[in-house]
């Protein structure tokens, strides 16, 4: 997709993960000037990191902490190892770089994780975020834009979830430390006047995806005759979204800055405010019972599933389902990739990648 100013600079962080990696690729050869950021941890499979990074043409022997490595692939993508909690690095590549536009992906994801490590999600999307608020304070940016989460929504029950109910009763840490995210975002916008965008991500699968989402628990349990735990006895159902759609609507954002709400847009909704901030989904807006996304994957690997059925987990909700109707109507945005599609396209990348 072509970039509407070729000479812009943008930081996209988290560029070793699953959004981040893709966002890379596809706005490699569009014009733009890319840093991106990651810390690389070892929260699952560093291999599948380095092996994202070498797609986009960094290669793993060249990474050093808070030493940029030009992409093989552009010269206009430098990588940079560095943790957001490093305040003092992150400001002065600020100050070096003079970003246009920020996309901020990098975060402690998962809600089982929070169980057991809640400080890593104090520290990375807490403390880290921080950083980046900071950082765009004294280095003013055209745009940040910032990855939320549909589990924001937490107990919410009204479906489909809207950008425009309260979300103040998050199931889990991971939710509540993006609810403050949204919180500590809008306060930066109307202090220092930053146009920032939140989006809330629904369900994100495709190729190079992380290996703690369903999707990929389930086929390399299935290709390995393993038993697979479908929760809450499998009356679960998800807002699945196939990456390229979610990559689709990023772009858009982040190529429009956000802008104080208008004349028939109440300042008083989550949604908007007098400041420059906007909030919103990001989904597919079709939910899919999840027996249906296990038959699909199921269909495609040419092998059935065994099954465990338990209950439904802590920290989880039963169903998510996406009003995308802003997005839709601001930005045009249309997701489109079938969840039998999807799956085809993910266990086509993961028998190639594990060579199955």
């Amino acid at each position: 997709m072509p970039s509407k100013n070729p000479v812009k600079k943008i930081l996209v962080t988290g560029t070793a993960g699953f959004i981040g990696f893709h966002l890379v690729k596809s706005l490699l050869g569009t014009g733009y000037e890319i840093v991106g950021l990651d810390n690389i941890n070892d929260y699952y499979d560093v291999d599948l990191k380095y092996a994202r990074l070498s797609e986009t043409g960094i290669p793993s022997g060249k990474i050093g902490y808070n030493k940029p490595v030009t992409s093989g692939i552009s010269d206009k993508y430098r990588f940079i190892k560095m943790d957001l909690e490093d305040k003092e690095n992150l400001l002065a590549l600020f100050g070096q770089e003079k970003f246009d536009l920020v996309v901020n992906l990098a975060a402690q994801a998962g809600v089982r994780y929070s169980f057991s490590h809640p400080d890593a999600y104090i520290g990375s999307n807490i403390t880290g975020f921080l950083n980046i608020l900071e950082a765009c304070r004294y280095h003013p940016v055209e745009h940040l834009v910032f990855a939320s989460t549909s589990s924001v929504y937490g107990l919410n029950e009204h479906m489909p979830f809207s950008v425009h109910q309260n979300v103040d009763h998050p199931a889990s840490l991971y939710a509540a430390s993006k609810k403050s995210n949204e919180l500590m975002a809008h306060s930066y916008s109307h202090l220092f006047r930053i146009p920032v965008t939140g989006l809330r991500f629904f369900t994100v699968y495709g190729p190079w995806g992380r290996p703690d989402m369903a999707l990929y628990i389930f086929t390399k349990s299935i290709l390995s005759g393993q038993a697979i735990n479908v929760h809450n006895e499998g009356r679960m159902e998800r807002d699945f979204t196939y990456v390229d759609d979610i990559v689709q609507g990023v772009i858009r954002v982040m190529e429009s800055p956000a802008q104080p709400a208008g004349k028939d847009e109440s300042p008083q909704d989550p949604a908007f405010s007098t400041a420059p901030y906007r909030l919103y989904n990001i989904g597919n807006s079709k939910p899919v019972k999840l027996m249906d996304f296990i038959r699909a994957i199921e269909k495609e690997l040419g092998q059935k599933a065994e099954m465990n059925l338990i209950h439904i987990q802590p920290g989880e909700v039963e169903k998510t389902w996406a009003d995308v109707s802003d997005l839709a109507r601001h930005f045009s945005y249309s997701p489109g990739t079938p969840i039998h599609d999807g799956v085809k396209k993910f266990i086509g990348w993961y028998r190639d990648y594990y060579r199955i």
